[in-house]
């Protein structure tokens, strides 16, 4: 943005348009007062859009162009990628569906690296589809990091709960195989600056949680604990960093334990997210956290089991707009105060003067 002052322009891919993507997505904007707080920026299809808005009865109007750089603020803005019509099959995936999701995202990352948009937020898509169309990837988070050349942590996050995990989108066999000392210590770190700069946290305090039963008993159910994550968290809490654990699983998400920390590590995918949208239902957001650039998303699926049925709940794609806001604004200012911090005054030696020699006098 080229002032701090301008709204945040939030890119919106439409995920695969057979679910409840372009649904929840107009569903969120449908409010007269909505570009008072963000310039929205969708990448899809204005044929696309105008026949679900009609669908479900929603009057949502569209400010066409060609490319990002063109939206206008106060208005629902949508990138036309494609002007061709649309066959629409609401239910289950096609190869047209997933073609469209596939270049509304490539179409968004671009404008987010270009600096058209600043914040990009991902309507859900169908990942075994998109593979079988050559997408590379098993998720947003594996696809951002190869644009971006930075590894990213899948952080689910509401005000009051916030989780990352360690290992993403892979067998549970291969879980263990995946986590070492080194990585669970650089993703502690990432996470304790994510919770710093995105969330302004001065002094945060980190949760890891075991990766076996019990937390593996004291190595009767496995060791990972002991070779593997209590040694990341000791070096790690001996260097400043307030990182406690490694916690049980099984009895870790009572009220009373994990609210007394900032964000909770876990080991794998289900560990994490299983509680979490048990906990956080239709508020949750999905956070890209560690990477130059912001990426959110619901923290739910293409719901093609309801597709169509004007009964999708646009509350976490909702949510992830203003997240997005809140994480963009969070960081400028992080950025703002290092910037402008107050340094040290030197002392007589760093400015090169012996602080042993005598004052000069006069005469």
């Amino acid at each position: 943005m080229s002032s701090k002052h301008q709204k945040v322009r939030i890119g919106i891919s439409v995920g695969d348009f057979n679910g409840i993507g372009p649904e929840i997505i107009m569903k969120s904007l449908n409010n007269k007062s909505i570009t008072d707080f963000f310039t929205p920026v969708i990448f899809g299809s204005g044929k696309l859009f105008t026949y679900q808005k009609n669908i479900f009865k929603l009057p949502v109007n569209f400010n066409y162009i060609t490319e990002a750089s063109q939206a206008q603020p106060g208005k629902l803005n949508m990138v036309n990628l494609w002007k061709d019509n649309v066959n629409v099959d609401l239910g289950k995936p096609t190869e047209e569906s997933t073609k469209m999701a596939i270049d509304s995202l490539e179409a968004a990352t671009e404008a987010l690296m270009k600096g058209d948009i600043d914040v990009l937020v991902t309507a859900p898509i169908n990942k075994d589809e998109m593979l079988k169309q050559g997408f590379k990837h098993a998720g947003h988070t594996g696809y951002l990091e190869e644009k971006f050349g930075k590894k990213g942590l899948m952080f689910l996050v509401t005000d009051e709960l916030k989780v990352a995990v360690s290992t993403h989108h892979i067998p549970i066999s291969e879980v263990a195989a995946n986590i070492s000392k080194e990585k669970i210590k650089k993703q502690i770190k990432l996470l304790n600056q994510c919770l710093i700069e995105d969330f302004q946290l001065q002094k945060p305090k980190i949760a890891v949680l075991g990766l076996n039963p019990h937390a593996g008993d004291g190595g009767a159910i496995g060791k990972e604990e002991i070779e593997i994550i209590e040694p990341a968290i000791k070096e790690l809490f001996d260097n400043g960093i307030m990182a406690f654990g490694p916690f049980p699983a099984d009895s870790f998400f009572q009220p009373n334990k994990y609210k007394n920390y900032d964000a909770v590590l876990a080991m794998y995918h289900d560990q994490g997210l299983a509680p979490f949208k048990t906990l956080a239902y239709e508020e949750g957001v999905n956070y890209t956290a560690g990477l130059p650039f912001i990426r959110t998303s619901p923290d739910h699926g293409v719901a093609y089991d309801i597709a169509g049925q004007n009964i999708a709940d646009e509350r976490s794609f909702s949510e992830a707009i203003f997240m997005g806001i809140k994480i963009f604004k969070n960081r400028s200012d992080y950025k703002d105060l290092m910037t402008n911090r107050l340094q040290p005054k030197k002392t007589a030696s760093e400015n090169g003067i012996d602080e042993d020699l005598p004052e000069e006098t006069e005469g």
